[in-house]
């Protein structure tokens, strides 16, 4: 065994690069030709040998050193590998402890980011910087109690945005989601039960009329519309097509064959996530004779552009979503009816008056479907039987404006 002596004159023949002193215990201090001095332990782990580096003396005395190696032999006895303990201890270092929620936040939103479609990506970036960040993006994530953040979100709820509160907790909760497995386990994921103490909200839908009667009575108005050719185009095509009002506004005459009856919507314009844009099909929207007749009688006055409705003031954009929204307040059905609405007014009627396929009916609408089977609906292989049923949603609409009493219309 080494003495506090041997290890202060310790010193390593000039022909060698290092030289070792063996204390006990597979412990030694390792001195360099240079003059420093480290003790190392040697154990084996599953038959290879390993060292465990214990500092480097002075600074770490004979005495302390000892100390070291019975703590790593404990740990080894104990079935634990004193190696990885001091690399899981570094990794564990190199986390910040006072890492801010907002560094973390920031953090989780990069490796989001890049997955999500621009729009939705900065949506979330908004909320963060609005709802979260001032209240407790400075604070350190470990240290936040759970009624911190629930003060933050009643801050948004006394604003009247009941479901943005909600909204700013599921974004918290994923953040200490991505957070937790690299924090102590004593830490918690402290968004846990806080739904239950925000003030509970009935989602909005769209405003849709599904009843033929009343929707009749909307087509008639519709038609009776007096407004310039474009928004009353678009204020006619909107329960044809049904399809989202982004689309149609930004329709382009490149995306159109008349002679086909095809609409075609790139995928980069659909409501999709930022790979399933950049990689996924184009949505096919069949035509029925009704909206390609509608389209040529408007083709002569904005066929030369890009937009089928562009704008009152610059050609260069489509018009804005409250183009159609203010036609049909304009014609007392505001209240009743949303453009987006159009939507569910067909997947209700198509399906409880037509009694269609609803699954050729959710192709239509761009959403993801699977069969019986669990298989994607593939939209471009029911093309054929999509435009049947586009044809006779259309007919079907042609049949509620022009009767005041609708008898129902089944499918033949």
């Amino acid at each position: 065994m080494l003495t506090e002596a041997e290890c202060k004159n310790a010193i390593c023949p000039p022909d060698k690069k290092q030289a070792r002193f063996a204390d006990s215990g597979g412990m030694y201090l390792q001195v360099s030709r240079a003059g420093s001095k480290r003790w190392f332990l040697k154990y084996r782990v599953g038959g290879k040998e390993k060292q465990l580096a214990l500092g480097s003396y002075p600074g770490v005395s004979l005495k302390s050193a000892r100390l070291a190696r019975d703590a790593a032999k404990l740990q080894k006895s104990e079935g634990i590998d004193p190696v990885q303990v001091r690399k899981l201890n570094k990794l564990k270092a190199s986390k910040n402890s006072t890492d801010t929620f907002k560094a973390i936040a920031l953090e989780w939103f990069g490796k989001q980011a890049p997955q999500w479609s621009e729009s939705h990506a900065a949506r979330m970036l908004r909320q963060l910087e609005r709802d979260l960040f001032p209240w407790i993006g400075e604070r350190p994530i470990e240290q936040i109690h759970a009624m911190e953040l629930l003060a933050a979100l009643h801050k948004v709820e006394e604003r009247g945005a009941l479901e943005t509160a909600d909204r700013a907790l599921m974004l918290a909760r994923q953040v200490w989601e991505y957070w937790l497995p690299t924090a102590g386990v004593e830490q918690r994921n402290i968004t846990e039960g806080l739904k239950a103490r925000l003030t509970p909200y009935r989602s909005k839908s769209f405003a849709a009329i599904v009843e033929p009667k009343r929707f009749g009575d909307l087509m008639r108005a519709i038609q009776s519309y007096k407004g310039g050719l474009i928004v009353r185009t678009a204020l006619q095509l909107a329960p044809l097509l049904y399809q989202r009002p982004a689309n149609l506004r930004m329709m382009e005459w490149a995306e159109l064959d008349l002679d086909a009856a095809l609409w075609t919507i790139p995928s980069m314009k659909m409501k999709r996530t930022k790979e399933e844009k950049e990689n996924g099909e184009d949505h096919a929207v069949p035509l029925p004779v009704q909206a390609v007749a509608l389209l040529r009688n408007l083709q002569p006055l904005t066929g030369h552009g890009v937009y089928v409705f562009p704008g009152e003031r610059s050609h260069d954009r489509s018009i804005s979503d409250n183009s159609v929204r203010s036609a049909l307040y304009a014609l007392g059905f505001g209240k009743e009816q949303t453009w987006h609405g159009f939507r569910a007014s067909a997947r209700t009627m198509l399906v409880d008056e037509l009694n269609l396929d609803p699954l050729a009916i959710e192709a239509n609408l761009a959403h993801a479907v699977k069969d019986s089977n669990g298989r994607s609906y593939n939209r471009t292989q029911y093309l054929k039987q999509r435009a049947e049923m586009v044809q006779q949603w259309a007919d079907y609409l042609d049949k509620l404006a022009r009767v005041a009493e609708v008898l129902p219309f089944k499918a033949a």
